[in-house]
């Protein structure tokens, strides 16, 4: 059962998994708003900075809904409106874990250093398999097939390195906003829960970028033993 078909059922329970985090933040990030707070989101990041010794960090609104990052190039974190402007416990859990990132990056936090190293490979990695696998279809050619195999394995690799830096971001922020009092107790909880559903969608694209090369792996092993 090869094909696209057959990839899409392979990789089926990382596909649930995805569309039920994905519910699952709109869904927690939608409570937490309801969730006040005495700060926006933008103040509580320009305080975290502040008291780590990162003033010279900006803190940036940015467009669209939940694309709030930290970019390590330009040394800004970028904030969507909601999160930028809002008080509430969601904009500043998003806030704090973005934060996170720039934490990490000012300590040369291990795995984000190996994360930065391979965005390339996630950037243009699936596009050369994509390209290299029907090339190789179209020229039956294993060795074009197989080097696609192997750039996706760049990409399997930057998901895998990109889930430690992801939960220590949103460790930090948990333990940050609990020792700054920034939230209550009430949305301390909020916060947890935005985070951790956040935490299930990195899982997610991990395990579907890990069936996929699994299931090309398997393909190519068996068209190898024919």
């Amino acid at each position: 059962m090869y094909g696209y078909f057959g990839l899409m059922i392979f990789t089926a329970p990382a596909i649930l998994l995805m569309m039920w985090a994905q519910y699952r933040v709109k869904s927690s990030f939608a409570n937490g708003l309801r969730v006040p707070t005495r700060i926006s989101g933008a103040a509580a990041a320009r305080h975290i900075l502040d008291i780590n010794g990162l003033q010279s960090i900006d803190v940036v609104e940015t467009p669209g809904q939940l694309s709030d990052h930290y970019d390590p190039r330009e040394k800004v974190v970028r904030l969507s409106h909601d999160v930028y402007q809002g008080h509430s416990a969601s904009s500043v859990g998003i806030a704090a874990h973005e934060v996170g990132h720039a934490i990490q990056d000012a300590e040369n936090y291990g795995p984000l250093v190996i994360r930065n190293a391979a965005v390339p490979a996630a950037q243009y990695g699936g596009t050369a398999f994509s390209i290299l696998l029907i090339l190789g279809i179209l020229l039956h050619s294993i060795h074009l097939i197989l080097l696609g195999i192997v750039l996706y394995g760049g990409l399997v690799f930057f998901q895998l390195i990109n889930l430690p830096v992801e939960f220590d971001a949103s460790n930090r922020a948990k333990q940050i906003l609990a020792d700054t009092g920034m939230v209550d107790t009430d949305g301390a909880a909020a916060v947890n829960s935005v985070l951790n559903s956040a935490a299930w969608t990195y899982v997610a694209a991990t395990l579907q970028s890990v069936l996929t090369l699994a299931y090309y792996l398997m393909i190519f092993a068996g068209g190898r033993r024919d």
